[in-house]
């Protein structure tokens, strides 16, 4: 089986999982939220030897995490924009990769040397696009959020920025450890920080917007 194979099975997955988890909510989103974080802690200490580094994905852990659980068990409109934040990252990651392969244009930066222009083309597109597929699942009297409102749009690219941001950080961090994935839990995938070095800096990012009333 491919590393591709591996990765499209594995998200086959563990999406539909992570996505049961948080519809459900409660005690149960919160017990998956501690098996998330004592899994990303082994490999931390596991992977990762300077401390500042460890100390650093910690903290930004343990926030994006408890900003989950708080943005699902508030209103209506924290939890339609959380899942907002999730299709969005899955659309710009799923850009970024897809759009790299297919068009493979010049190198971004030597900190991840498969990233470039054309896959950071890619990740702005399809973040847009994760506007479309809220809306298309926005049914009269459900949805509060209007994505469709121009506004989304200029955030859906600075979210865009902030995923792939928080991916070249983790990469940064990777590189100065000489590793290459922060574990192999998720076959194709690597590690828990592997696959989520860019949702837990858009949920941070994102919670800042809505507690600043910049969306709602």
């Amino acid at each position: 089986m491919t590393n591709f194979q591996k990765r499209i099975l594995t998200t086959l997955v563990v999406l539909p999982l992570s996505i049961f988890f948080i519809l459900k909510g409660g005690n149960l989103l919160l017990s998956f939220l501690f098996i998330v974080f004592f899994i990303a802690n082994y490999e931390l200490f596991s992977v990762f030897k300077k401390k500042t580094i460890i100390l650093f994905l910690d903290l930004v852990l343990i926030l994006s995490l408890f900003l989950i659980y708080h943005l699902r068990e508030g209103d209506y409109i924290s939890f339609q924009l959380l899942i907002w934040f999730i299709v969005l990252t899955i659309c710009s990651d799923t850009g970024g990769y897809v759009f790299g392969k297919l068009l493979k244009w010049k190198k971004l930066t030597k900190i991840s040397p498969k990233k470039t222009f054309s896959g950071v083309l890619g990740s702005f597109t399809l973040s847009i696009f994760s506007l479309f597929i809220l809306d298309l699942i926005n049914f009269p009297g459900k949805f509060e959020v209007k994505f469709s409102e121009p506004k989304f749009f200029f955030v859906a690219i600075i979210l865009s920025l902030v995923a792939q941001a928080g991916d070249l950080i983790i990469s940064y961090f990777k590189r100065s450890e000489k590793i290459k994935d922060s574990g192999k839990i998720l076959p194709g995938h690597g590690g828990i920080f592997d696959r989520i070095d860019s949702l837990i800096f858009v949920i941070i990012f994102g919670f800042l917007l809505y507690n600043f009333n910049i969306i709602s």
